[in-house]
């Protein structure tokens, strides 16, 4: 009995350190991104670049990982028509989503650029009702509701509001909107299963091809204006390190939790993220109304991690309940025996 609860509490320990990993990582990533886009010191204001780099580097780690020294398994399943029609859209929206959510931070403060994320759900549901993946409801619609005023209300208290910037965050958040929209066909009609490390090995490739078409035309042309390329192998290697790690630290959350543990991680990461880029950023100036505004839209969000939860609850107690019942019937009948 004693080992028994030694064992528990062991796995629970390990559990929150994956879940406290997580937050140190996504925090520090996005610190890290906003440091070298806008720093003089590293001087490299190339979201495009940055994002490509770090979907070549994951590409390449993912191969060297799951193919060379086989640490991981990519699972299986895969076929052209699923890789056409789903991985590539995944991968389209992957680059679009980190694109433009880098871009915003040239322009507005880290701290209002978590507060812009937290009309995620609203969007995601929008999508959802419209690929018939979510049914409209009235508490749906007043947690949405919730959800979109506490954001308009935090914008509202915003100093420095560059619109500019926001155009970007929202585009990043209707991205991401799509990809995990996407995602859920992918589970739910086409019936594939993938991890994590998967997810990364089919749709970094992908997402890289995606960001070197628009570099070539966006980007390019203005690093080579600059005559060499200010380019610091070990900063941005490590930038790249950091994101390939974070997401390693998703797979871990995930497989010790539930994808909605990551939901509500990330909820406190985005505090962590907003309070501590108010002492970290010079261009990070919070106001009470920012504040308010941003614990309604939390709290909105934390309505629809919980409706999210019953009813992946109610889903899984009702695959169960169907499990059991095709098993008694398959059982043969003592007159069969």
């Amino acid at each position: 009995m004693a080992d028994r609860e030694r064992r528990t509490s062991k796995e629970e320990l390990k559990t929150y350190a994956y879940i406290v990993l997580y937050i140190a990582l996504s925090s520090g990533q996005i610190f890290f991104n906003k440091w070298v886009l806008s720093s003089k010191e590293i001087n490299f204001p190339y979201p495009l670049g940055l994002t490509l780099l770090h979907m070549v580097f994951s590409s390449v780690l993912c191969f060297v990982v799951t193919k060379v020294f086989k640490i991981m398994k990519v699972e299986e399943g895969m076929t052209p028509e699923i890789y056409t029609t789903s991985v590539i859209p995944i991968g389209a929206m992957f680059a679009m989503t980190l694109w433009l959510g880098n871009s915003a931070y040239l322009y507005i403060s880290v701290a209002f650029a978590q507060m812009l994320k937290a009309i995620m759900p609203v969007a995601v549901f929008v999508l959802g009702v419209a690929a018939g993946l979510e049914v409209m409801s009235c508490r749906m619609l007043l947690i949405m509701s919730v959800i979109s005023f506490g954001v308009l209300v935090a914008s509202y208290g915003e100093m420095n509001i560059n619109w500019i910037g926001v155009v970007y965050q929202m585009g990043g958040v209707v991205g991401e909107a799509l990809r995990l929209i996407f995602m859920e066909i992918l589970v739910k009609r086409k019936g594939l299963k993938l991890n994590p490390i998967s997810v990364m090995y089919y749709v970094s490739p992908c997402s890289a091809i995606c960001l070197f078409i628009p570099w070539i035309f966006l980007e390019k042309p203005k690093m080579d204006a600059h005559g060499t390329w200010n380019f610091q192998p070990i900063v941005l290697t490590l930038n790249s390190l950091c994101t390939f790690a974070l997401n390693l630290s998703v797979f871990l959350v995930i497989s010790h939790t539930s994808a909605l543990t990551i939901r509500v991680a990330g909820v406190v990461k985005d505090w962590v993220v907003v309070l501590l880029s108010a002492l970290l950023f010079a261009d990070t100036k919070l106001t009470i109304i920012n504040l308010f505004g941003y614990g309604i839209a939390i709290a909105g969000v934390a309505a629809y991690n919980n409706h999210k939860l019953k009813k992946e609850a109610s889903r899984a107690s009702s695959d169960d309940s169907q499990q059991t019942q095709s098993t008694t019937t398959a059982l043969p009948t003592a007159s069969e025996r």
